[in-house]
């Protein structure tokens, strides 16, 4: 019962997304399809609540809840993040989804979304077989 609030708020999070029409196959292909902005608002606006929240926790040095520093540690370029953007854009072009609505969508009634589910998960497995060999 300690983690009910972590249901309750996966619970609402999904609902946002199917509010906000982000687990929408049609309009995740009218993003890749460059045909509206809906999507792109959606995640420009991610992106500038990010960027404010990541720049006032530094600034107001915040800690966590349990009175912790947050570091947010610094990191270097790596080509390998542009090819696994790609890849992952691909597969949510693909698809028409991404592992955060994967969950919404199938409790929307998006069965099939289940293939994308487990094929994200053998994915993960997969990485987690050959991550020593990768370069990082």
């Amino acid at each position: 019962m300690p983690n009910i609030k972590y249901l309750i708020i996966g619970m609402l999070f999904g609902i946002v997304l199917v509010k906000s029409e982000v687990i929408s196959w049609f309009r995740i292909q009218e993003m890749f399809r460059l045909q509206s902005f809906h999507m792109y608002g959606i995640i420009g606006s991610a992106i500038v609540v990010g960027l404010i929240s990541v720049l006032l926790i530094r600034r107001f040095q915040a800690k966590t809840i349990s009175g912790e520093p947050i570091v947010i540690p610094v990191k270097k370029f790596h080509w390998g993040n542009v090819y696994g953007g790609l890849i992952f854009g691909l597969g949510w072009a693909i698809t028409g989804a991404c592992p955060g609505p994967l969950f919404a969508q199938i409790g929307s009634g998006f069965f099939v979304i289940i293939v994308t589910l487990l094929s994200a998960i053998a994915g993960t497995w997969v990485y987690g077989l050959l991550r020593d060999k990768l370069p990082h």
